[in-house]
């Protein structure tokens, strides 16, 4: 446990390594048993330790394992794994003794379940009837009915968790902006996102060693959040160990963001006269989906993982990237038409300590390497505001006389907050950085630790890097034999 934050992360750790140490060692072979072998050898028993009984826990792994092994064949990310999900007994909506037994009744008369009756002058909510829908709440004129919400309800910053009839959580994925706050948020590991380390490992493994092709792993700044215990350098190497061709670093494209962010910028800002960046996936999701009238203020430059993967496919024909990080949406973004086949996959940090572990890699061993000489600007891309200073910084080097009034966003609710402020020309600066998750991607929903100690992990790193210029980060790429720009098709049509 002293690797996570909580026994629902370490369960998860548990089933991937599991998985992943027999597929490392020829003994993942599916069968009509395969899922129950691994559920029995991680929870052996004879004792339950989270659930009511040893069966109730092995149907959840089981569960788990079924997902790693065969994936749900859309493009959703988050959803709900219901033997898991503990219906959390709940009276969402309860009656306070602020009610006065008014004889308006507008709760009775909203109710689309006849849930609420009258008894001795006061409402009464039925809460075997009650769907949690909150019109009661809505509309009673003395705010007597409070509310309490589940975990995964308050997690979800775009209403986006719902409760089916059976009081199970389910996903609206017309509002989901993928984000993963309910993934981690749930306290039953009830919420999951989707897993492609079985498409990684095929993907390693049907390489031949790297002579078919060359399997890149390009690994997000965020990293030095991670790993505390041991350098970032032997991180790099221990992946390489997984089989991968070569280890970079994301931070690399991060640089090439800021140039292509302020050419931009400098081109676009009198006409538009305020734009947001586009390196949170979650965040152009939301304004995708909830303010398609804003979209043209969105930067149209890729994020730094479409851009490392379209920068090394231009370098290396034979490459293939798989991107790891902290974030849920990226599994989202790599498959948007727009910028697809950039990247194949993409790991959470969480995953990777499974599959280091099950490869029997022992970090603190591991010599350190280099994964490119990214500016150090490239490297704070990790936290909020990073990305706002490497524009800046770029703006500055490259003499851009317009000017850059940055309103760094930390969290879903400032940038709600700066959008609206936008939208009626209010807004104190001219470029919205948006970061759906607090802290930036050190605290994404997939990282293994969210804590403070992770943004001064992320400068110290940064403060590490041989350059402060972007310009001299990106040495060793062609930028004009790839593309920096996505065009939002879906969006047009």
């Amino acid at each position: 446990m002293k690797h996570f934050e909580s026994n629902v992360q370490y369960i998860k750790y548990l089933v991937n390594k599991e998985v992943a140490y027999r597929f490392f060692q020829g003994t993942l072979v599916k069968g009509p048993f395969l899922e129950r072998d691994i559920a029995e050898a991680i929870i052996p028993g004879p004792k339950a330790s989270f659930r009511c009984c040893i069966y109730n826990e092995r149907k959840i792994i089981e569960d788990r394992v079924h997902l790693i092994l065969e994936p749900t064949k859309d493009n959703r990310v988050i959803n709900v794994l219901d033997s898991a999900c503990d219906e959390c007994p709940l009276d969402r909506f309860v009656v306070s003794d602020s009610c006065r037994g008014c004889l308006g009744h507008k709760c009775q008369e909203v109710c689309p379940r006849g849930a609420i009756s009258i008894v001795n002058h006061r409402a009464y909510i039925n809460q075997e009837l009650c769907i949690e829908c909150g019109k009661c709440k809505q509309v009673c004129p003395f705010g007597a009915i409070s509310e309490v919400m589940r975990p995964c309800m308050r997690a979800c910053p775009v209403d986006a968790v719902k409760i089916d009839e059976n009081r199970k959580a389910m996903i609206d994925h017309d509002k989901c902006i993928s984000c993963g706050s309910c993934v981690h948020q749930c306290p039953f590991g009830a919420i999951v996102d989707k897993s492609y380390v079985m498409n990684i490992l095929n993907l390693l493994r049907n390489s031949f060693n790297n002579t078919t092709y060359h399997v890149y792993a390009v690994v997000a700044p965020a990293i030095a959040s991670q790993f505390g215990d041991v350098k970032v350098g032997q991180v790099f190497s221990g992946i390489k160990e997984l089989g991968f061709y070569d280890v970079v670093e994301a931070a690399i494209a991060g640089d090439m963001v800021a140039l292509a962010e302020t050419e931009e910028f400098a081109e676009t800002i009198e006409e538009k006269k305020w734009k947001t960046t586009s390196c949170c996936p979650a965040f152009v999701e939301y304004v995708r989906r909830n303010h398609p009238e804003l979209m043209d203020h969105v930067s149209t430059v890729v994020s730094p993982m479409i851009a490392m993967g379209r920068a090394l496919q231009a370098k290396d024909p034979l490459a293939k990237v798989v991107f790891i990080g902290p974030c849920t949406a990226k599994k989202v973004e790599v498959k948007q038409p727009e910028v697809k086949g950039a990247v194949e996959h993409v790991m959470t940090f969480e995953e990777l300590r499974s599959l280091l572990d099950a490869k029997g890699v022992d970090l603190a061993k591991e010599p350190e390497i280099a994964a490119g000489e990214p500016s150090s600007y490239g490297r704070i891309f990790a936290r909020t505001g990073g990305v706002a200073e490497s524009v800046r910084r770029v703006a500055k080097l490259e003499g851009v006389e317009v000017e850059i009034n940055p309103v760094r966003c930390n969290g879903i609710d400032e940038c709600i907050r700066a959008l609206k402020l936008a939208s009626f020309g209010k807004l104190d600066g001219n470029l919205i950085e948006g970061m759906v998750c607090k802290g930036g991607c050190t605290n994404g929903a997939a990282s293994i630790f969210h804590d403070t100690r992770g943004i001064q992990r992320v400068n110290d790193f940064s403060r590490e890097a041989l350059t402060d210029d972007p310009t001299e980060g990106i040495r060793g790429y062609d930028m004009e034999a790839f593309s920096m720009e996505r065009e939002f098709e879906n969006l047009k049509k």
